[in-house]
């Protein structure tokens, strides 16, 4: 029996999905049923019902994006960092395994390599390094500290909340760290990077690893089927890809009936399109190729999702429901 924390949202969905269709018997677990944020609670429940691995998909990520994260501080250090030592306490004092969502936005840039040696590259050097030299262009892997973080400032709210819940879980017990780049895949939905970029007036062009949702999930518990051993694992899509080129294969795949505008630069950015900084970097995903663990190259599956779109019903920003696709906006 696996017990699903968070089963009612967007990363917790997935895994619902997922491990319905592999026929794993689990407990959806919501806090309207039990109040999983209380240690008590929790660990009453798990010293009882004695599964066999914990999955927490609680968390906060800011709607309708990160932004929400820097006034909403308190929710999202509850979520973001208590929770995952709540859950951990309980997951060590039971002797039960467990996995944890991460998140690859704890890094800034990429490596850049070249005759010169190693350096860090980010903004708009990254983005021309990355158009010009690609090759020369290097994930952060699991073993480089997070430089995004409220150690290494400046970050933003969301992304210093999910290094502290690293930090604090990070070798107690049997666990998993699964750090997914930007989530996306064919579906219509806002928290969608497929979705968002095709819906936003105007797009940041950044360079990013990014995470086919079904894949990442599958990935996850590849890793405990396999039995790999427990740690931290980068779970994005083998390489990066730059907003301009996501652009480029919406216009040549799902012929959009709008014209995309790109900020200027960081600063217009910053200054008129969001309120807190982005992580935007690039993650070596080598270490999950060593455990036998694959997810598709991120451009084979940009492509697969793009020609597998569908239209689905959305709230957005709360207000009414309406059908979204790259045709309306």
């Amino acid at each position: 029996m696996i017990l699903l924390l968070g089963a009612s949202g967007h990363m917790g969905q997935a895994f619902a999905t997922e491990l319905r269709r592999r026929r794993y018997g689990f407990i959806p677990l919501t806090r309207k049923a039990i109040d999983y944020t209380s240690f008590e609670l929790l660990f009453d429940y798990v010293r009882k019902l004695k599964p066999e691995f914990i999955i927490n998909a609680a968390g906060y990520p800011g709607w309708p994006n990160v932004d929400a994260c820097e006034t909403a501080r308190e929710e999202t250090l509850f979520a973001n960092t208590l929770l995952p030592q709540t859950v951990s306490r309980a997951c060590s004092m039971t002797s039960t395994p467990w996995g944890h969502i991460s998140s690859g936005c704890i890094y800034h840039g990429a490596k850049f390599i070249d005759d010169k040696g190693t350096r860090i590259v980010a903004g708009a050097e990254l983005r021309q390094r990355f158009a010009e030299s690609p090759e020369k262009i290097f994930g952060y892997t699991e073993w480089d500290e997070p430089n995004f973080s409220f150690r290494n400032a400046p970050c933003n709210f969301y992304s210093g909340t999910k290094t502290l819940a690293e930090e604090a879980v990070r070798g107690v017990g049997d666990v998993y760290l699964w750090r997914p780049g930007m989530p996306f895949n064919e579906r219509s939905e806002p928290r969608n990077f497929l979705w968002r970029i095709q819906n936003y007036q105007k797009v940041f062009d950044g360079v990013n690893s990014l995470s086919h949702l079904d894949d990442f999930v599958r990935a996850c518990l590849d890793l405990w089927e396999r039995q790999a051993p427990f740690g931290v694992y980068n779970m994005s899509n083998p390489g990066a890809v730059l907003t301009r080129q996501v652009i480029e294969m919406i216009q040549r795949i799902l012929k959009p009936d709008r014209r995309f505008e790109f900020w200027k630069d960081e600063e217009e950015f910053y200054r008129q399109g969001a309120r807190a900084l982005r992580s935007n970097c690039v993650l070596d995903v080598s270490k999950l190729l060593v455990a036998g663990v694959k997810m598709r190259p991120v451009e084979e599956a940009l492509e697969d999702s793009l020609r597998n779109w569908n239209v689905a019903t959305v709230r957005v920003n709360g207000g009414a429901a309406r059908n979204v696709s790259v045709l309306s906006r």
